[in-house]
This record gives C-alpha cells, sequence and structure tokens, in this order.
C-alpha cells in the first residue's frame, strides 16, 4: 500500500458555499497559488456551469498555477460538462469532478429518478467527460446513505468508461468512522478495476467527525483526503486539511503515511484563507487557532518550560510560525515595510505598498511595538478589485449614561459625493450601522458582529467581523483599527460595499 496520500482542496468551490462568502477571481487566483505554495495535489477551482463568473475564475485558476490539477465540479449533463471544457480548455494539468446523488432520499426528492436512471447517467456522463480530460473524478453524491450494492455498482460502471478518482463523500456528516471504514473495505473487495483508480474521501462535519472520519477511511485504504483551508465550508464546514495533514505527521509512526504539503506554508495559508473569506479562525482551532500552542496552566507552564515535548506534540515552527528578527516602529522607513510583507507572504505593488505605508504610519503613531500581526491586519485592510460604493470620511459619536447613543456618519461614495445622516441607537455601535443604513438607503439585517483581538497590549487593535443580509444577499465584511467604533463602521460598510458588488454582478449575469 503506498504510503501518500493526495490531497484535494475545495476551497475555492465547497468553501465558498459557506453563507456570506464571495470571492472575486483576484481572490480565488490569490488562494490558488498558495494552495500550489503549500502543495495541494487537486484544486477544485469552482463550479463553471454555475455562472458566466465562475467559468471565468476556474479558467483564471488554471492558468494560474502549474503544479496541482485544477478541476471544476459538474452535474452529470453535457452542458456541465461543456461548460468546464470551455473553462479548462487550452491548459494541460486539469480534469473534472463529476457528481450525482445515489442516496434513495436524493434520488426520490431532489432528482425525481430511478436507480436504473442514476445509473444510466453516471455511464454517459463519465463517458463524455472522458472524451476531454485524463482525470476524472466521479462522486456519489451522500454515498454515506446510499445503499452500498448500488454505490458498488455505479463505482463499477463509471470504471468501466474512464473514471479514475472514485469518491464518497459523507456529504452530510452522517457517518460514524467504523461505518466508513468498513464500508470503504467492501468497495475494494466488491469492485471490479477499483485497484486501478485512486479512492477518495469528502468529509463534512456536521457531528465534528470529519477529521477522524477521513483518518479512518485513509486506514481502510482510501488514497485522497477532499476538504477545505480552515474547514470552512457547507454547514459545519468540510474536513480541515491542515488537521490531516499535522495528524499524519505527528503520528506518522501509526499510520506509517503523509501527504505531500509543505507543512511550514499552513499557518500562512490559514492566515490568507481566513481574511479572503472574512472567516475568523476560532482561538481553539486545532492546528492553527490562536490558543493551539498557548498554554495558560501553571502546571502545563511549569512543563513547556523545562521541556517543551511534555505538553507540546507539534512544533509552532512546524507550520510556519518561527518569529521573525525583523522587528517594525515608528522610524522604519517603506524599504523595510516591503521586506516585512514579502517575508509574510505578500506580493505588493509600488501603489499598494504607498496605501499600506501610509496606513502604516498612521498606526505607528498611535502604537508603540508594530507587531507581525498589526502588518497582516494593514494588508487585510485593502480592498481589492471590487467598487468601493461607500468610504468612511467622518464620524461622531455622542453618548452619555442618560441619553441614546448618537452617531452622525458623514460617508463618501465612489462617484466622489458626500452624505452625512445621524442617527441613535440602543448602543454607540448600533447607532453607527442606523446613520449608514439611512446614507445607503437599503433595508439591512444585521446577522452578526464579532469583535476580536488581533495584537497584544492596551493599544491592541480590534478586528471587527460584521454579517449583513439584504433580500436574499448575504455578505460579510472586516475591517482592523486601535479604535473598535471606526472598525465596527469600516466593517459594516465592507460588507454593503460587498453586497452591492455581488448585486452587480447578479445584474451582469441577467444582462
Amino acid at each position: 500500500m503506498g504510503k501518500r496520500i493526495y490531497t484535494f482542496d475545495t476551497t475555492l468551490r465547497d468553501g465558498e458555499q459557506t453563507p456570506g462568502v464571495n470571492l472575486n477571481i483576484s481572490e480565488k487566483v490569490e488562494i490558488a497559488k498558495q494552495l500550489e505554495k503549500v502543495g495541494i495535489d487537486v484544486i477544485e477551482a469552482g463550479f463553471a456551469a454555475a455562472s458566466p463568473g465562475d467559468l471565468k475564475a476556474v479558467r483564471a485558476v488554471a492558468e494560474a498555477v502549474e503544479k496541482p490539477i485544477v478541476v471544476s465540479l459538474a452535474r452529470t449533463n453535457k452542458e456541465d460538462i461543456d461548460a468546464a471544457v470551455e473553462a479548462l480548455k487550452g491548459n494541460d494539468n486539469v480534469g473534472i469532478h463529476v457528481f450525482i446523488a445515489t442516496s434513495p432520499i436524493h434520488m426520490e426528492k431532489k432528482l425525481r429518478m430511478t436507480e436504473e436512471e442514476v445509473l444510466e447517467q453516471s455511464v454517459e456522463a463519465v463517458r463524455y467527460a472522458s472524451q476531454f480530460f485524463k482525470h476524472v473524478e466521479f462522486s456519489c453524491e451522500d454515498s454515506t446513505r446510499s445503499d452500498l450494492d448500488f454505490i458498488c455498482k455505479v463505482a463499477e460502471k463509471v470504471i468501466e468508461v474512464g473514471a479514475t478518482v472514485l469518491n464518497f463523500p459523507d456529504t452530510t456528516g452522517y457517518i460514524t468512522p467504523w461505518e466508513y471504514a468498513e464500508r470503504f473495505k467492501i468497495i475494494q473487495e466488491r469492485v471490479k478495476g477499483v485497484e486501478n483508480v485512486i479512492l477518495s474521501c469528502h468529509c463534512h462535519d456536521d457531528l465534528g467527525m470529519a477529521t477522524i472520519n477521513s483518518l479512518a477511511a485513509i486506514e481502510a485504504g482510501v488514497t485522497q483526503v477532499e476538504g477545505c483551508i480552515n474547514g470552512i465550508g457547507e454547514r459545519a464546514g468540510n474536513v480541515a486539511l491542515e488537521e490531516i495533514a499535522l495528524a499524519l505527521e505527528t503520528r506518522y509512526d501509526y499510520f506509517q503515511k503523509r501527504t505531500s504539503m509543505n507543512l511550514k506554508e499552513i499557518a500562512k495559508t490559514s492566515k490568507l484563507v481566513s481574511r479572503v473569506t472574512g472567516m475568523p479562525i476560532p482561538a481553539n482551532k486545532a492546528v492553527i487557532g490562536a490558543n493551539a500552542f498557548a498554554h495558560a496552566s501553571g502546571i502545563h507552564q511549569d512543563g513547556v518550560l523545562k521541556d517543551k515535548t511534555t505538553y507540546e506534540i507539534m512544533k509552532p515552527e512546524t507550520i510556519g510560525l518561527e518569529e521573525t528578527p525583523l522587528i517594525l516602529g515608528k522610524l522604519s522607513g517603506r524599504h523595510a515595510l516591503k521586506e516585512k510583507l514579502i517575508e509574510l507572504g505578500y506580493q505588493v505593488n509600488e501603489d499598494e505598498l504607498r496605501a499600506i505605508f501610509k496606513k502604516y504610519k498612521d498606526l505607528a503613531d498611535r502604537k508603540k511595538e508594530i507587531l507581525d500581526d498589526d502588518i497582516i491586519a494593514l494588508v487585510d485592510d485593502q480592498t481589492k478589485n471590487e467598487v468601493e460604493y461607500y468610504k468612511l470620511r467622518n464620524m461622531a459619536i455622542s453618548y452619555d449614561t442618560l441619553n441614546e447613543p448618537t452617531a452622525t456618519v458623514e460617508l463618501l461614495t465612489h462617484d466622489e459625493n458626500v452624505y452625512e445622516e445621524k442617527a441613535t441607537g440602543n448602543g454607540s455601535v448600533n447607532a453607527i450601522f442606523n446613520a449608514i443604513d439611512r446614507i445607503v438607503n437599503e433595508e439591512i439585517e444585521l446577522l452578526d458582529y464579532k469583535i476580536v483581538s488581533v495584537t497584544q497590549g492596551q493599544d491592541a487593535q480590534g478586528e471587527v467581523f460584521v454579517e449583513i443580509k439584504t433580500g436574499d444577499t448575504i455578505s460579510r465584511g472586516r475591517s482592523i483599527s486601535v479604535d473598535v467604533l471606526e472598525a465596527s463602521a469600516k466593517a459594516y460598510l465592507a460588507a454593503v460595499n460587498r453586497m452591492k458588488n455581488m448585486q452587480t454582478d447578479k445584474e451582469k449575469v441577467k444582462l
């Protein structure tokens, strides 16, 4: 049995299905390039048939990377497959991921198809796709609630007509690790030709078992794991690929298998995905959470001071968290900032550097020590390739314990108009949002609001995450500042701007 476990990253497709996450083309390309650096084997760039924008994004990703295989998702119909062909034509290292649901509930309620019809459509789709692609993955959606005899039959037939990868996803996060492993063992025993294809697993985390289910599948003979960076995705998310990579590395004595991931790029990749998607990383998140290598208990601290291995089974350096000797301060120049950005994994042009440097100088006047996280926060606060419909020009807050807080907000629009509104609220933040709503003139529902500290000390920067809804459009915004009220206003405006960009994109698709 081979010791190599392939990694299939679906951050750009399944990850983007996280409510409120909407990646533009440049953001997808930025993530894809980092996925290449971290050593991902297969990148699922999107669903080319979903929209013209998705097709362009799949094409852009395929053109941006060289080493990973880039695939597009497709349903078992000619139109989806043709869209994938159109998106990926002219590129060598590409493939397709064809899927159809195979569980009774999905076939009856969603597809309204019989087993015979699903089987026939699967075979025809794979046969057609194999004319254009050497790499053809086939997935039985909701396989863990499917009849095992049926999916074995489907698997054997699609292998005969050109499938090179077979994926049996736990689409709803339903199965236990013992059942999942047993299914893969039976599939390998029953399916003719299975030894000639890559077996893949794709686990969701609805019951908190995505990681253990994936590891159970590996132990049962699976050679490819599908997931997302940081475990984002539909509902409770997908398996976090960094957890699989570190589990196999840390317990190589048991599994005797490894991924090809460059572990030192994991922290950088995780932070990139977090900032681009607006999805914060929980402090207690395995492997890459802020507390993953923190020790609060006196007993733990005593042990770690004597020998780190008493409580640390992984080294922070393993995932790229080495301390850096380059310390920036108030008197540092633009060249030093540029070197620090390069060290942190950012490539910026002169215009971007000039904008970041201006913000850096403003921050340096307000903060004694500039940390790496401060620099990352400044870069994160830059918007890319989206129209900034509204920008905060000025804001005044009036508050005392006897009266409702009042906020006066002045916004500059993208066409250089200035609008000012005053509003009250049940708190200063609520008053700010109400004033912005009056200017924007939209019915906006606030779904979520979070504040976290991204740096330490009394002058720490506060990072604000906002999620809003207008009609059927959900969007997120984030911003960082040493003033949480300023960060709140800018995060809300970022969400509003993203919402208007999304609405504009939808209108373009209609046209």
